[in-house]
């Protein structure tokens, strides 16, 4: 069987896991990363897209607020261009007890947060279409993080440095040699073929998997609670600014400009199994009620996709069960294995946020150094991965600028997100892959309104011919895109977004014949 030798083998493609990698790189270690899917396509991927400020923990949780304040600041400066600094309001709704304020203000002193309360017209004019019946307002400094963006050039910045970077290799089996580990058994999922690991270390990021990975070193009740969460894309920008309730944490409480969307979230119940997260009318419709607290007239507004994701939080078994996950603490913890089942080389990262990734993997990696007698210090507080050396934020406008630079000179691809074919070309020869979904997360292609409708189809014979696909496969990997799109579009299918989706239907079903076409298996 093939073997591959490292010093160190991350397991989860996350971003906790590309942060790892990225600063384990950064310190001369011989790193591989394997995720059994691609990167960022879990957890990572699916949440509302927030960098935090802090403000949202400041009372019910300071140590999680304190790291975000912290953090904040650093991932600005170190990963500008994944990053849109819209800033965040807090508002009092007239369902909320402006009496919370004056609790807010002083934990944000007590966290060492910039905060300001504002007039309620200053706010109204920075957001017109906020709730007029608000009554107290708080500026934060809130902003909207590209999670794909951002893992995606960790992994490049790790690469550069040395290490090996494997999405969709499943690991199947740890390696254990009396009371250590010492590698992992990984399965390629596109080939089927089988490759032996062997590593002085492990790290554990898989997140909301972790107890999973854990058991298969014979290690049992590692502390991690999957709370799964809702969330709703609507197809424009309601609000430019980050709006928060200002209240203690609760569901469809923020309001989240990303990219061209903004995105409502999120619900907060526990999970059985990370994989089957399934989303309900009953929250789709909380969701949008929810909307119309912050923003008026948000039920009318069109809801363009729904998604779930899983958090992986951290629960101490010392301090008993918790039975509301809002109670869980959303900061971290290293849980070294060690220490708590007499297990070397392993290391487990259980709970966090996105926000926090960068921390994370420096604690982690430096609780490795302490247990290798490895003095090597962190520096991802002072580099920047590639993409982000001229240092200056992301801004909306930045993909026309660029397209406009082009407009006569090549074919647009995805109208929505302004992908020229060029562009379209070099994503699909440097991930090397036939799967259209990597590419969309790889370039927000057919993320739009129209969700692919208009673009998948001229993507698919351009990746038949840079791929070298035959008829089959290309048809296969259109397919499986126009599945995962569906998933998310079904459960809110109303008003403008119903008739988008019959229009879709109708080029794919009536032009198209899609469930006819020759791709082997998915016809069938």
């Amino acid at each position: 069987m093939p073997t591959l030798q490292a010093e160190l083998l991350v397991i989860g493609g996350g971003a906790t896991g590309a942060g790892v990698a990225w600063d384990a790189a950064l310190r001369g270690f011989d790193v591989v990363l394997v995720d059994r899917a691609d990167l960022a396509e879990g957890t990572s991927g699916r949440f509302h897209g927030l960098l935090h400020s802090g403000g949202r923990y400041v009372v019910k949780d300071p140590v999680a607020a304190k790291e975000c304040v912290a953090e904040n600041a650093i991932l600005r400066r170190v990963i500008p261009d994944c990053i849109e600094d819209t800033g965040g309001l807090f508002v009092t709704t007239p369902d909320d007890d402006p009496a919370y304020g004056d609790r807010f203000l002083a934990g944000c002193r007590a966290c060492s947060l910039p905060a300001e309360e504002i007039d309620v017209a200053e706010a109204l004019r920075r957001e017109p279409r906020l709730n007029p019946g608000i009554r107290r307002a708080f500026l934060v400094p809130d902003a909207s993080i590209d999670a794909w963006k951002t893992v995606w050039s960790l992994a490049r910045g790790a690469s550069a440095h040395g290490a090996r970077i494997l999405p969709y290799h499943r690991v199947i089996d740890l390696h254990r040699e009396e009371d250590a580990v010492t590698g992992a058994r990984v399965r390629n999922e596109h080939t089927g073929e089988e490759l032996d690991i062997e590593a002085g270390f492990t790290i554990n990021a898989s997140g909301a998997w972790a107890a999973q990975i854990a058991h298969m070193a014979g290690i049992e009740g590692v502390g991690v609670i999957p709370g799964k969460g809702i969330m709703i894309a609507m197809n424009h920008r309601l609000v430019n600014t980050v709006i928060n309730r200002c209240t203690m944490p609760a569901d469809g409480d923020i309001l989240v400009p990303i990219r061209t969307v903004s995105v409502i979230g999120t619900t907060d119940s526990r999970s059985a199994d990370p994989d089957e997260i399934p989303v309900t009318q009953a929250e789709v419709d909380q969701m949008l009620d929810d909307g119309e607290r912050l923003v008026p007239g948000f039920r009318e507004a069109r809801a363009l996709r729904v998604w779930a994701g899983v958090r992986p939080l951290f629960q101490d078994e010392k301090a008993g069960a918790v039975a509301d996950t809002r109670d869980v603490s959303r900061t971290h913890a290293v849980v070294d294995h060690r220490e708590r089942d007499g297990v070397a080389g392993l290391l487990t990262m259980s709970g966090g946020k996105l926000t926090t990734l960068r921390l994370m993997a420096q604690d982690i990696v430096d609780a490795m150094c302490a247990q290798l007698g490895a003095e090597r210090p962190c520096r991802t507080h002072a580099e920047r991965p590639p993409g982000n050396e001229d240092g200056e934020p992301y801004s909306l406008g930045s993909r026309l600028r660029r397209r406009e630079a082009t407009l006569q000179d090549e074919q647009l691809i995805c109208e929505c997100e302004l992908i020229g074919r060029s562009r379209l070309e070099q994503a699909m020869r440097r991930r090397g892959t036939t799967d259209l979904d990597d590419i969309r997360r790889s370039m927000r292609l057919g993320m739009g309104p129209c969700q692919g409708g208009f673009c998948i189809y001229r993507a698919t014979g351009i990746l038949h011919g840079v791929g070298r696909l035959d008829g089959a496969e290309a048809s296969a990997s259109l397919h499986g895109f126009l599945e995962e799109r569906w998933k998310g579009v079904w459960p809110i299918l109303y008003g403008d977004q119903l008739r988008q989706a019959r229009l879709d239907d109708w080029i794919f079903q009536g032009l198209l014949d899609v469930e006819h076409l020759p791709d082997g298996e998915l016809a069938a």
